[in-house]
């Protein structure tokens, strides 16, 4: 290509790193399907976010969400993917995503807590940010990420844990399901019940 001398050399990448920009775009979008390797965050789970309609996360899914089990009066109820095994579901408080739980599986969170980590694991993922209660129904806890962020405030991410002796070690808590999402709804301890 020739370029009048008055036009820097430099300018002649300009195009190409514009047209190499949206391709990349594209493949990071096409990767956000909704999978069991996807990641917890407190506001959501790989595409799906606290707030959407099932609509709108079936859409950011990339697949059907259908509900689990019975719907009640339906302004409680839990979707999940179409499909897939039940190792997670969604809470659907009047019409609208407002908490993950997952219940089984390796699904893990952002930092790479999941169920089977120890209490201790937990706590060194989340330094200085986890509060711990007594568990409602176990000799467990409930390990709860408290966000530093004041734009988080809203929300927590749940670990439950359940105690296991051990004739060498004393207790071991190990979580055996945990949550995200929104207040109050991510600390509904029965869930929809």
């Amino acid at each position: 290509m020739l370029l009048p001398a008055s036009i820097p050399k430099r300018l002649t990448f300009l195009p190409a790193t514009l047209v190499l920009f949206p391709l990349s775009v594209v493949s990071v979008n096409a990767q956000s399907k909704l999978t069991n390797q996807s990641k917890v965050f407190i506001n959501g789970m790989g595409p799906v976010r606290v707030g959407m309609t099932v609509a709108e996360a079936s859409r950011a899914a990339g697949t059907r969400l259908v509900a689990l089990g019975d719907r009640g009066d339906g302004s409680c109820f839990y979707v999940k993917p179409q499909g897939q095994p039940n190792d997670f579901g969604f809470m659907v408080i009047n019409g609208r995503i407002s908490r993950v739980d997952i219940i089984k599986g390796g699904v893990t969170t952002l930092k790479g807590a999941k169920i089977g980590d120890t209490e201790a694991r937990i706590k060194s993922l989340y330094p200085g940010q986890i509060k711990v209660t007594p568990h409602k129904y176990t000799n467990g806890h409930y390990l709860t990420f408290v966000p530093k962020d004041r734009s988080d405030r809203n929300y927590r991410v749940v670990f439950e844990t359940d105690g296991d002796r051990e004739a060498c070690c004393g207790a071991t808590y190990r979580v055996t399901q945990f949550r995200s999402g929104k207040l109050p709804e991510v600390e509904w301890v029965e869930g929809c019940s």
